[in-house]
């Protein structure tokens, strides 16, 4: 085993005792996860205030780029299948 995989596996157990002390504790278990909900809906609201905010200055917000990539990616492999479908067709 390499260097790198067995410092990753130290690693790994380290953090995993360190969270299972963490957790052992049914109330301070409550706290972490109630602290995570309320990171996670900040994050929601941050995200959808910069959304509107972007549509309100007349810019495309994120979200609306990723969609336009994952169209774009979609309708070139779709591009590339009727390619081959069309050299399978061509007599050379």
């Amino acid at each position: 085993m390499g260097i790198g995989k067995e410092l990753k596996k130290r690693a790994l157990g380290v953090s995993a005792k360190a969270v299972e002390k963490l957790m052992a504790d049914e109330k301070r278990a409550m706290q972490i996860a109630s602290a995570i909900g309320k990171v996670q809906r900040g994050k929601q609201a941050v995200d959808k205030g910069q959304q509107d905010l972007m549509r309100a200055l007349n810019f495309a917000p994120q979200g609306d780029y990723k969609a336009v990539g994952k169209k774009l990616s979609s309708l070139k492999r779709r591009l590339r299948e009727l390619d081959e479908k069309l050299d399978e067709l061509t007599p050379e």
